[in-house]
């Protein structure tokens, strides 16, 4: 069964990266795959988020990183996903993916969407928050990965 994990991920985070360690065991092939017609402005290029992912799971044979652009689902029919798995901070999210979910089902009956909900420690995390303390000149070291914080350190 294949998995498709897909999202903006700018930067990755803990939270993604606790979304992927448990996505990846419910499914044979997890792909995880960043978005490129995400309506919010990029930080990272899309090459940087890719390189980054890939770097963090490189020892995991069963996880691919890829990016895509269009519609998730016609994205989901090209890789012949059996799933899409969103991760749920909070009540808002679920309101806003579950609506989604819907909208997916209608354009693509077979796939269905799996939501995980994020871990208690990680629930407050966001891309947007954690760009916004890394432009602040916060510590985003409780945030992200080593190689996350090894990556956005070499850029200022």
């Amino acid at each position: 069964m294949i998995g498709l994990y897909p999202g903006s991920f700018d930067p990755i985070t803990l939270g993604h990266e606790d979304i992927i360690n448990r996505a990846v065991k419910i499914c044979n092939k997890l792909v995880v795959a960043v978005s490129q017609d995400n309506q919010k402005s990029a930080f990272l290029s899309s090459e940087q988020r890719i390189n980054l992912i890939k770097s963090i799971y490189k020892n995991y044979t069963n996880i691919e990183v890829i990016s895509y652009q269009g519609l998730t689902t016609e994205f989901a029919k090209k890789i012949d996903a059996d799933f899409i798995i969103k991760g749920l901070r909070n009540p808002s999210d679920f309101v806003v993916e579950s609506q989604m979910a819907q909208l997916n089902k209608v354009l693509l009956d077979e796939v269905e969407t799996i939501f995980l909900d994020s871990s208690d420690q990680l629930r407050s995390i966001s891309s947007s928050f954690v760009k916004q303390i890394y432009h602040l000149d916060g510590d985003i070291s409780q945030f992200v990965s080593a190689k996350t914080l090894k990556l956005l350190s070499e850029l200022k």
